[in-house]
Formats: C-alpha cells, structure tokens, sequence
C-alpha cells in the first residue's frame, strides 16, 4: 500500500491509501478522482491518465517505457520533464508519498 496524494488545478488536494497491484491511475478511478479519465483503460494509449510529478517527493519512480514516453508527447497538456502517464506507476512500497499535480485537462 502507498500513500499517493492527487494535486487538483483548483487546489483542492486528495490523499488517498492505494492497496498494490492497482496503479497511481487505478487508485483515482477506484476512489472517483476527477481529472483522470485514463479512456483506454490502463494501457498507455491515450494520454488521459497524464500527471505531473512532484520534482520535490523523494520516490524512486520505475523507467519510463518507450510506449509511454511516445504518448506522452500527444496529451491535452503540455509535456514536462516530470510529466508521466499515471497508468505506469503502479503501486509499491517504493511510491509511499508520492505527490502528482494533475493537470488543467487530459482531452
């Protein structure tokens, strides 16, 4: 289980316990987070599970894939470094704390 906290535009913050095996993105849908609407589900397609990292949380994030790296270019919001596609974390000891800004829209 982590700890992941979800950063709304709006400001409004949602800390959430997400049990393993779900995905940083799993975690939101499951617990009705607005602003992910991961639309193909999980599978690193479509970009709307886009969320940025928080450059300051101290966890250790897994390598991004190729596939994720490709779509990440195509998101409603600009790409940035700590950009990363929520359906690619999933979840482990190693992502207790983590903290993602979601953003303004995903499509």
């Amino acid at each position: 289980m982590a700890k992941i906290t979800y950063r709304h535009p709006s400001g409004t913050v949602t800390v959430l316990e997400v049990p393993a095996p779900n995905t940083v993105m799993r975690g939101a849908k499951i617990n009705n987070v607005d602003g992910i609407e991961a639309q193909c589900g999980g599978s690193a397609q479509c970009g709307t599970c886009h969320v940025y990292v928080d450059e300051l949380c101290a966890v250790q994030l897994p390598e991004m894939h190729e596939s994720e790296d490709e779509v990440l270019y195509g998101t409603a919001s600009p790409r940035r470094d700590n950009s990363r596609l929520s359906c690619q974390l999933p979840i482990s000891d190693a992502l207790d704390g983590l903290v993602v800004d979601l953003p303004e829209r995903q499509s």
